[in-house]
């Protein structure tokens, strides 16, 4: 981690998601996979992404990493509900960042209680996502999951044509209570069903073309082992009772 400049050095785009005085917040820069904090770590500072992405991290005691959120560019995190984390987090890609003191935005003045309540909007958003993250799991099969997945980033990352997912697919097996394998099938069916197709070599560059029929696979609660659940319905014959 390092600083980039006690006041905010931010270019437009980017200043328009920034919370508040600036004379609050610290710019700093995360290298890729750098950690931004750790896990039972005093949670003193309160996070704003300007750009890049932060993955919530948990190591589960039979040796597992589960993923509990990502966050993008304009999400509020680091905001626990005790003094130190519960998760660990870390820079996705090179992930610059507002940092502030948790103390200095809840504080008691007047200043600090109109700061507080945009911070809680964005925290609520960030809420808002975690349940989402739950009702995801839900989903009975890999396609549903990765299906509602690429819906739920597609709408946080605002990508009018090509979505570029800054995750790998180990991030999003982790994230999705998936394995690798499972994350690459249900993508290689979307795509030849031709739901969605790539752009350049590492597949992280995504074309939904059908996002209607994504989404109503994503809230699919049939359980079935291919993307047949698309084609409508045809229910059996009734066999005459002899």
């Amino acid at each position: 981690m390092y600083e980039i400049g006690r006041q905010c050095s931010t270019n437009k785009s980017e200043s328009q998601a920034v919370i508040g005085d600036r004379a609050f917040w610290k710019e700093f820069k995360y290298a890729r996979g750098t950690e931004v904090f750790a896990e039972a770590e005093t949670a003193d500072y309160v996070y704003q992404i300007l750009s890049g992405a932060v993955r919530t991290v948990k190591l589960l005691l039979d040796g597992r990493r589960q993923i509990g959120t990502f966050h993008l560019p304009g999400d509020i995190f680091g905001i626990d509900s005790g003094d130190v984390h519960r998760f660990t987090a870390e820079a996705i890609v090179e992930t610059h960042v507002l940092i502030a003191k948790r103390k200095r935005i809840f504080g008691e003045s007047e200043e600090n209680l109109a700061l507080t309540a945009e911070v809680l909007k964005l925290t609520a958003r960030s809420l808002h996502h975690a349940e989402n993250h739950l009702l995801l799991l839900g989903r009975q099969t890999s396609i549903e999951r990765v299906a509602a997945f690429l819906i739920e980033m597609d709408r946080r990352l605002q990508s009018p044509t090509v979505m570029v997912l800054p995750m790998t697919r180990r991030d999003i097996a982790d994230y999705l209570g998936l394995t690798i394998e499972s994350i690459s099938r249900a993508l290689s069916v979307l795509q030849n069903e031709g739901l969605l197709s790539f752009r350049g070599h590492a597949h992280r560059n995504i074309v939904l073309h059908h996002k209607t029929k994504l989404a109503q696979l994503a809230n699919s609660s049939e359980t079935n082992k291919s993307c047949t659940r698309l084609l409508p319905h045809r229910p059996r014959p009734v066999l005459p009772v002899s």
